[in-house]
């Protein structure tokens, strides 16, 4: 009884792992779509990918529903435990990049018709590419349950900051010469925003790989941070208290 008791977990838990990625697919190869769109002022193909939002929130609304009743039915521990609570995250995180690709477009729709330069196309371009990088890399990782891999999307991450503030920098330019109007600029900082967002959300389903896999959560980094910034300050304090208490003249309070 308890072997199939067991049995039926580890088959729920892949078929929720089996749907993360289907979801996390539809994000990886909707980031190039959503930037064909943006390039090319396709009104329809913006319409196609922005009506497709409402099935993946649906979906991940399901998966999310199927984690907790795992977690209510099952009650896994350990490894299995990890397993589920860091694919609740996940879900989160590709249910939000999918709304970020949507944003890319619906983007698209209000600068549509305006002409941008071949600087910003060129960095627009490259960065979409490097975000799908990141989402292949962070599903790479999830499906071979790769702590190495996972741990290196932060510094794939890196170069999308850079593609971003690159971008940003180019958009000053394009306006100060006069090639698109303030509203087409804002928009266009707003996009690179929605980028660089969606690079952060693979770069946080890494996180979790790493959690699933190792017990590693980036809490941990802070944590650590903080208690080396509290004994240093300790160290600091302490002497100084000492030399008060070791050193001072007894108080006289007779008022005499």
């Amino acid at each position: 009884m308890m072997n199939e008791l067991r049995k039926s977990f580890h088959n729920e838990l892949e078929d929720v792992r089996s749907e993360l990625v289907h979801l996390a697919a539809f994000v990886t190869e909707a980031i190039p779509r959503a930037t064909n769109v943006l390039l090319t002022g396709d009104l329809e193909g913006a319409d196609y990918i922005i009506s497709g939002d409402d099935e993946i929130d649906a979906r991940a609304l399901d998966l999310e529903e199927r984690c907790v009743q795992i977690l209510a039915l099952q009650a896994p521990v350990a490894g299995d435990l990890r397993q589920i609570l860091a694919a609740l995250k996940m879900i989160a995180e590709v249910e939000r990049s999918a709304d970020l690709v949507c944003n890319i477009c619906k983007a698209a729709r209000r600068i549509y018709g305006h002409a941008l330069d071949p600087n910003l196309r060129g960095i627009i371009s490259r960065m979409g590419e490097q975000a799908q990088q990141l989402y292949i890399a962070a599903i790479e990782a999830f499906v071979e349950n790769d702590a190495a891999k996972a741990a290196a999307i932060d510094d794939m991450d890196n170069y999308l900051d850079a593609l971003q503030k690159q971008f940003v920098q180019a958009i000053f330019e394009s306006h100060s010469a006069g090639h698109i109007d303030l509203q087409v600029a804002v928009q266009l900082a707003v996009v690179a925003r929605f980028y660089e967002r969606i690079g952060d959300h693979a770069v946080n389903i890494g996180e979790k790989v790493r959690f699933v896999v190792t017990g590693w959560m980036p809490e941990h980094k802070g944590a650590a941070r903080y208690r080396s910034r509290s004994d240093e300050t300790d160290e600091l304090v302490r002497p100084a208290t000492a030399q008060l208490t070791d050193g001072a003249a007894p108080t006289d309070s007779s008022g005499e």
